[in-house]
């Protein structure tokens, strides 16, 4: 794909993923075909969370001086924060934020509820819009004002212990998820100076986007004591002493849509993962003077049938040619297309059509055909996801030269190298590069390298022994 911002732009409006043409610069309307990619994206992620998270919701406007509290957290939201300053005519004596995240809205109650160790652990989640006045050049789904799909965990614990865990338990969460969505990422410790603003330290995922550039699609921050301190918010133990409660949270937004889309795409349109596609079988009945009852009595027929296991499956009966169905059926990322017309009726097959291969498939209607169309969508996620995690592994290089990684990330490359882990080191190696240092690789990662050269055991830039494979790449 040559022109990957294009082919972006020109997909979210051919597909009807968005309109972008909202009258504010940063916020869109979702379309109805963007909104069901949206809804089943949604659908996977609350399945894995209801397991042991309770889903909230909470206020929109957060209160000046509950903002100005964190101050560290605000100084990293204080350039994107949307102000209210009036209600109706009369100026608020109070301003009020627009929550650009929720940590500052949710933990005064927080403060309120924790009252003992029984209490813990609590984890709770939101799914809700946010707002960051963003000054950069806006992009729809991935550089936003109003970030529509906003999922944020929230959790209590009475140890830093329990904390630890939850960071790893939210990270697979992440990986189940992202796994359903096909979508292939890089888990790194972002570097101190790049962490969420109050926490300890920040596990990243990010995504490699076909233009080269790393696509950040997750995050979970262990925020140790330091919002508990603020807020107040204490627990009694079980020796009736009162302690601060550890803290986590972790959020997704748009990009991860925005991945999806992205990702998988390719020059005739969408390629969606079963699971969120909106249709998941699309028929399309090719109909001549002679014989058009039957064929439509027997598209129906499949429908019912398919419908009855719980495959979304849409008939095309539009009054247009077979060819310019087909290309909206591509284009809209439809992981099946059933075809059938009066000879396949005569032949009792029909063809089935995949997205991910644009393999033609003969069916015997007499067949078991629902398992079939089962079989199919399985193997249809698992070689998109094969297929995009392939292509990343494929795009990371390690090196030992900066001016080696300037080369390959001009390249469309993601750079691995060996790093020192000093601050002050990481920041150079970024200004004489002009390149993000993503963070520090993840020892669990599927991309997880063993070196056994010596000399790459040498930090890439100031010479001192080397303790970390740290990442590099171009960021949106």
């Amino acid at each position: 794909m040559e022109d990957f911002s294009q082919w972006f732009h020109n997909i979210l409006e051919e597909a009807q993923i968005i309109d972008s043409r909202y009258p504010i610069k940063g916020m869109s309307v979702w379309l109805p075909n963007g909104f069901k990619i949206r809804k089943y994206v949604l659908e996977n992620l609350k399945e894995l969370l209801d397991k042991d998270h309770e889903e909230t919701l909470f206020p929109l406007l957060v209160p000046e001086d509950e903002l100005a509290k964190e101050g560290i957290h605000v100084k990293g939201f204080e350039d994107e924060v949307y102000w209210v300053t009036h209600g109706g005519q009369k100026e608020l004596n109070k301003k009020l934020a627009i929550r650009p995240t929720s940590e500052t809205a949710m933990y005064p109650m927080f403060s309120l509820w924790v009252r003992s160790h029984i209490d813990l652990p609590m984890k709770f989640y939101q799914v809700v819009n946010t707002f960051r006045y963003e000054t950069k050049h806006t992009r729809p789904l991935i550089r936003v004002r109003e970030i529509t799909t906003f999922k944020e965990a929230h959790t209590v614990h009475a140890t830093k212990e329990e904390a630890d865990k939850q960071v790893e338990e939210a990270i697979e969460i992440y990986k189940e998820f992202f796994d359903k969505l096909a979508i292939p990422y890089l888990l790194s410790k972002r570097p101190v100076w790049d962490k969420f603003p109050g926490a300890d330290y920040t596990m990243a995922f990010d995504t490699l986007m076909p233009d080269g550039k790393t696509l950040q699609i997750g995050t979970v921050h262990n925020l140790g004591q330091t919002f508990a301190k603020t807020f107040d918010i204490t627990y009694e133990t079980a020796e009736s002493t009162h302690e601060y409660v550890y803290q986590t949270c972790y959020g997704l937004s748009d990009r991860v849509i925005a991945s999806v889309i992205g990702v998988h795409g390719d020059e005739k349109g969408l390629r969606l993962p079963p699971e969120v596609s909106p249709n998941q079988v699309t028929i399309i009945p090719i109909i001549f003077k002679d014989g058009g009852e039957k064929v439509l009595a027997k598209v129906n027929e499949i429908k019912t049938t398919l419908e009855s296991q719980n495959i979304r499956v849409n008939i095309d009966d539009r009054d247009i040619r077979p060819g310019k169905k087909f290309y909206t059926c591509e284009l809209n990322g439809t992981p099946l297309r059933i075809e059938l017309g009066p000879r396949d009726l005569e032949n009792n097959k029909f063809i089935v059509v995949r997205r991910d291969t644009l393999e033609k498939i003969e069916v015997d209607l007499d067949s078991d055909y629902v398992n079939k169309i089962i079989e199919l969508q399985e193997d249809i996620a698992n070689n998109m996801k094969k297929d995009a995690w392939d292509a990343m592994k494929k795009a990371i290089i390690h090196t030992d030269d900066l001016d080696d990684a300037k080369r390959l990330i001009s390249e469309r490359k993601v750079v691995s190298f060996s790093w020192c882990g000093e601050e002050e080191c990481g920041k150079s190696i970024e200004e004489i590069t002009d390149i993000d240092l993503l963070g520090i690789q993840s020892d669990d990662s599927e991309l997880a390298i063993d070196f056994n050269d010596s000399n790459e055991t040498i930090c890439i830039h100031c010479g001192k022994k080397a303790k970390f494979t740290a990442l590099m790449a171009k960021t949106y």
